[in-house]
């Protein structure tokens, strides 16, 4: 996620906190956190695509995914 967007999340909290936000407002900040949260998501799937775990006889085994999520 670019940082413009990070420090828009930022900024609408702040004034959610101090003024409080236009419905326009919180439309556009519930969208951002949507996209921020698949932002992370996304990236933790990923790195966890590439981990491998060494069993006891030096053998490298990928990690799988759980069937049913």
């Amino acid at each position: 996620m670019e940082k413009a967007k990070v420090d828009r999340i930022n900024e609408l909290a702040k004034k959610s906190k101090e003024q409080g936000l236009t419905e326009l407002e919180k439309v556009e900040q519930k969208a951002l956190r949507q996209e921020y949260i698949l932002a992370h998501k996304q990236s933790l799937v990923a790195q966890l695509d590439n981990v491998v775990i060494m069993d006891e006889a030096g053998n490298k085994i990928k990690l799988k995914k759980k069937d049913g999520n």
